[in-house]
């Protein structure tokens, strides 16, 4: 007894298939095309390097006041002003100096005022810390790639300091 024939199976890709390989075509070069191509002012990217570096230096203004205040804590304070100084360097590297963006302080702006005690320059300098770990955070997700990298790493770094700060880990 034979066989029956198999079905009639179309060779190459089926109407569906290319249909929905040429809206995923289009669907992935809208998303590359992003708010970093085009337009008329600086990419999202560098406005976010700006704003970090810009928030960066705010932070270490205020590790230097701390410090100018309270000689006694530069062992404790030291290597994470150190870091935070890195931060700077990282943020800054192989860009051009521009206007600070809206919204971020200016370079020649005063620190905040020095707490009165040490706890609460250390408890100050903790929340400064971690206010900026959580925007860098939020802000990582408007950025591709390596910058999104370096905003993660120095939001976890903030988030380190903010603990050693509180816990007294540094010591």
């Amino acid at each position: 007894m034979p066989y029956p024939s198999p079905p009639r199976i179309p060779s190459g890709p089926r109407r569906r298939t290319l249909l929905a390989s040429a809206a995923s075509a289009a669907l992935l070069a809208g998303c590359t095309a992003g708010a970093d191509s085009g337009g008329t002012g600086p990419s999202a990217t560098v406005r976010a390097r700006a704003r970090a570096a810009g928030d960066s230096r705010e932070l270490l203004a205020r590790y230097d006041a701390v410090l100018a205040a309270f000689p006694g804590l530069t062992g404790r304070l030291h290597p994470l002003r150190t870091e935070v100084a890195a931060h700077v360097a990282a943020f800054t590297q192989g860009t051009t100096p521009t206007a600070t963006p809206s919204g971020s302080a200016s370079p020649s702006a005063s620190p905040s005022p020095v707490p009165a005690t040490e706890k609460d320059a250390l408890a100050s300098l903790a929340a400064a810390e971690r206010t900026l770990a959580d925007r860098r955070a939020r802000e990582l997700l408007d950025v591709p790639g390596e910058p999104a990298r370096l905003l993660a790493s120095v939001a976890a770094a903030g988030a380190a300091h903010a603990y050693l700060l509180t816990t007294g880990g540094t010591k």
